[in-house]
């Protein structure tokens, strides 16, 4: 095989972008081949491709060698698990599924090490992020005492949550902030410093939003190392930001309007602390601004790692069975915010699960709808 021949399912926002990127010829050896979705206007606007009414009947179709799927969020483990159990490669948009046990049968479906089975972590090809976990990584901060990250350049209008009756809605999306905009957040969070031991969150239902599930966090995170973290963020505060910061041993971090500042000890916090004759004295830093510039391939460069990962055995950015991670933090913000207690990690899944079906049958939720045109829209790729 020299090509892999891509079908898309899910032609809204996020998939008809892909589609467009691949007719584009922006991922050489990737071609479109098919499309599906159950609104026919939308698989007409791909004459290139053929067009179907259903994920099923592409999976069966024999045109495609991979699938990218693109469809609201509960869909997400049933296309992926008939898909992988088809033989098919796997691309799945974030989040790979709505909570932690859906997760786990979708991850259990890949039993074959030739099928290539990623996620749309498009934030992992960024170079500040990138750089970040090296420095964790390879020691250069020290140990990790505290990070924190607040994200609250989410705004989102009445108007966008009323474009789609499935958003924002437990039954449709599973959640809100958490389930909707940060999930690549929370998988960097949990590529940078892993799994927490101890989750507190406080998470407000439609604080900003006539909506049913939560558009405003903030989360509290403690390590079994003694690293503690907090993360916040907002779909209703304009104009918000984006500021991350990790404080180790050697130094601190921020990176915050496309800056990556490093401001580093010139003795370690704690060597200084025990060996220095004065009260109030502080180590003396250097303050380096990395030169980085431009935010990396972003969802490009995951299509076209995915293609090498099929054909060359490229190792992938994102691994789906990664994705468990960023859903697994969301949930226990939520587990933990309804319970109003702090919740100890790993909780069971099923139990999430359990509580959130509860969420949905107790809706009465009723939601306005409205048209939106695809030219309404401005897809940011730099979250």
């Amino acid at each position: 095989m020299n090509e892999v021949r891509l079908g898309i399912v899910g032609l809204g926002n996020m998939g008809g972008a892909h589609a467009d990127n691949v007719l584009a010829g922006k991922i050489p050896r990737l071609r479109l081949t098919a499309v599906a979705d159950e609104n026919a206007e939308k698989v007409n606007r791909y004459p290139q491709a053929k067009g179907f009414a259903t994920a099923g009947e592409m999976i069966a179709s024999g045109e495609i060698d991979a699938i990218l799927i693109a469809t609201p969020h509960y869909s997400h483990t049933t296309i992926g698990i008939d898909a992988l159990n088809a033989g098919l490669h796997v691309l799945v948009e974030k989040p790979i599924s709505v909570h932690k046990a859906d997760c786990e049968k979708l991850i259990a479906a890949h039993k074959s090490t030739d099928q290539v089975f990623a996620a749309m972590f498009n934030q992992r090809t960024d170079p500040y992020y990138i750089k970040l976990r090296e420095m964790i990584q390879s020691g250069e901060l020290g140990e990790i005492r505290r990070a924190s990250w607040t994200i609250t350049d989410w705004f989102r209008t009445y108007l966008y949550y009323a474009s789609g009756g499935w958003r924002a809605t437990w039954g449709g999306e599973g959640g809100g902030v958490l389930l909707n905009q940060c999930p690549h957040n929370l998988d960097l969070w949990y590529w940078f410093f892993g799994r927490p031991s101890r989750v507190r969150a406080f998470c407000h239902i439609s604080r900003y939003h006539d909506i049913e599930v939560e558009d405003d966090v903030t989360a509290y995170m403690e390590y079994p190392s003694g690293m503690h973290g907090t993360f916040i963020t907002s779909t209703g505060e304009a104009p918000g930001t984006n500021r991350l910061e990790v404080v180790g041993e050697q130094g601190r971090v921020v990176i915050e309007d496309n800056k990556f500042l490093y401001t580093r000890n010139e003795t370690r916090m704690s060597d200084f602390s025990k060996t220095v004759d004065a009260m109030y004295s502080r180590p003396p830093v250097w303050n380096v601004e990395i030169p980085l510039s431009g935010h990396g391939g972003q969802h490009v460069e995951i299509l076209r790692n995915f293609t090498a990962a099929i054909l060359d055995k490229e190792p992938l950015i994102a691994p789906a069975e990664e994705g468990i991670h960023s859903v697994e933090l969301a949930n226990a913000m939520l587990l933990s915010s309804a319970r109003s207690e702090t919740l100890e990690m790993p909780f069971d899944g099923a139990e999430y699960e359990s509580w959130l079906k509860k969420k949905i049958a107790e809706s009465t939720f009723v939601k306005k709808t409205v048209e939106v045109k695809a030219s309404d829209f401005t897809l940011s790729f730099a979250h």
